[in-house]
């Protein structure tokens, strides 16, 4: 058995650009940035922010939905698969590296205009908060779970 899954939280770097194929199929590709917050090691090494670029791919659809309402800058939950295609040019073998949509999601509150926009409330701290222990059910007898 084998897994092939993405789940992406970030924000679009460029406007899709949308294309339409044979059949009027949608195809919509669009860079996404994830960051992984700097911090500050114990013994005082900075630890600076780091972001990765991905490529996206939508089809059909999603690439549809990407069209009329993914901008540059809105923040995406994205889950999808990674591949990897190549392509030959001057002789010379390439690759790259790309993420096939199934499912997206926008994130933020919608505009007046109809645009999603990014909450900055959930824009993570520079140093993240340890997290609390969630405290189990009152009632865990009745929860209606085999163990």
């Amino acid at each position: 058995m084998s897994v092939n899954k993405v789940i992406l939280v970030g924000n679009v770097g460029k406007d899709p650009e949308v294309r339409y194929l044979d059949k009027n199929v949608a195809v919509a590709n669009f860079p996404l940035a994830t960051t992984e917050r700097g911090f500050t090691m114990q013994n005082g090494t900075q630890v600076p922010d780091r972001t990765e670029w991905h490529n996206i791919v939508a089809w059909r659809g999603l690439a549809e939905i990407a069209e009329k309402y993914i901008r540059k800058g809105s923040q995406l939950y994205i889950e999808g698969k990674i591949q990897t295609r190549s392509w030959e040019k001057d002789g010379i073998k390439r690759y790259t590296t790309e993420i096939y949509a199934d499912n997206i999601q926008l994130l933020g509150k919608k505009t007046e205009t109809g645009e999603y926009q990014t909450p900055a409330a959930t824009q993570q701290p520079a140093t993240p908060e340890p997290e609390q222990p969630v405290a189990p059910p009152a009632d865990e007898e009745d929860s209606g779970l085999p163990f």
